[in-house]
């Protein structure tokens, strides 16, 4: 007999939401993470509206700084575009963490310290980190051990060298008081710089780019943005991610589901991975039981972000990058239709 219903691999916070939304569906549920206490990782810490509202609906409510908008920037000029509805909010994600798993642990989510190094899967379910269960969520973020285990990962990865296009994330705060209430993307000849407000005296600045990329040579590009950041003292280290592109062939396969990351990852352009992760989380719990039914959920609940993402990507990545902010300068109602796309 199974030891739980539900094994959730990965103690993150997409892995902690599909937890959360198990137990108030009345599942048993283990959760398996290596690592103690809160989890950081590098990312924007920008939560769209629509990732906000999937929170609130779990009752959670996590401390932050509000984000009315978005704006891109470079040297050149600026396009603004604030939120039509709700704001969204910069939440630290060591905040994020902590909130998740409070919750998780309230509703009796139980956390067991293991890794996935042995996935099984059979008629009766799954085991992994010697725990077995009728069916297995893998939330094991960007380079998932059970979606590699499963050979759930398409053939002919990219190699470093010459036409390597991965891209690759950084982040640091640095304790200063936030300038905007925006999510602010300054474009550099090679890299982005996102800037989110995350607390009353606190922004994280999160760089994406090509390998190499580093932060003062992205600053050093960045007139305005380096002007803010002048004598602000660095918070906490240095945290990378990457490469930030990655595939599955299939989302379901038996009893384990592929959730977030784990799941397929484009890039973290438009800041809108947890929004997605978070209606994956869900999508995957209602449908426990139906593996084809998952996999069309997760196509509807993935469909804007893979396409207007990879698209922004292309073209970022390519010898037009320079045009694109001034492209959005002179067209700000597309500009505008495509922030609010993703932000619901």
């Amino acid at each position: 007999m199974p030891d739980t219903d539900v094994l959730v691999v990965g103690g993150g916070p997409v892995g902690l939401a599909a937890a959360v939304e198990a137990r108030l569906r009345g599942l048993e549920v283990v959760v398996l993470e290596p690592r103690t206490g809160t989890v950081d990782k590098a990312c924007g810490e920008g939560l769209m509206p629509g990732a906000l509202r999937l929170l609130q609906g779990w009752d959670l409510d996590p401390a932050g700084h509000p984000l009315a908008g978005i704006s891109y920037r470079s040297p050149g000029g600026h396009v603004d575009h604030r939120f039509r509805g709700p704001a969204g909010r910069g939440v630290r994600r060591t905040v994020l963490h902590d909130a998740l798993r409070r919750r998780a642990a309230d509703l009796g989510a139980t956390t067991v310290r293991g890794r996935a190094d042995d996935v099984r899967v059979s008629a009766d379910g799954a085991v992994a980190g010697g725990v077995s269960a009728r069916h297995l969520l893998a939330c094991d973020g960007l380079h998932s051990t059970v979606r590699r285990r499963l050979g759930l990962e398409p053939a002919g990865r990219p190699r470093a060298g010459t036409g390597d296009r991965r891209r690759y994330g950084l982040r640091r705060h640095f304790r200063v008081a936030p300038w905007t209430d925006l999510v602010e993307v300054h474009w550099s000849p090679l890299a982005e710089a996102y800037v989110t407000p995350v607390a009353p005296d606190l922004v994280g600045v999160a760089v994406l780019g090509p390998r190499g990329a580093d932060l003062p040579a992205t600053l050093a590009a960045l007139p305005e943005l380096a002007a803010h950041l002048e004598g602000a003292p660095a918070a906490g280290p240095l945290r990378g991610a990457g490469p930030l592109r990655q595939r599955s062939t299939r989302r379901a396969v038996g009893p384990v589901r592929l959730v977030g990351d784990a799941s397929g990852y484009v890039d973290a352009l438009t800041g809108e991975g947890l929004r997605v992760g978070f209606a994956q989380a869900r999508a995957a719990v209602a449908t426990l039981d139906d593996p084809d039914a998952y996999e069309r959920a997760w196509r509807a609940a993935t469909r804007d972000y893979r396409l207007l993402t990879s698209a922004l990507v292309a073209w970022a990545t390519s010898p037009a990058r320079p045009a694109l902010v001034p492209v959005a300068r002179r067209s700000p109602a597309l500009f505008a239709a495509v922030v609010e796309r993703l932000a619901r």
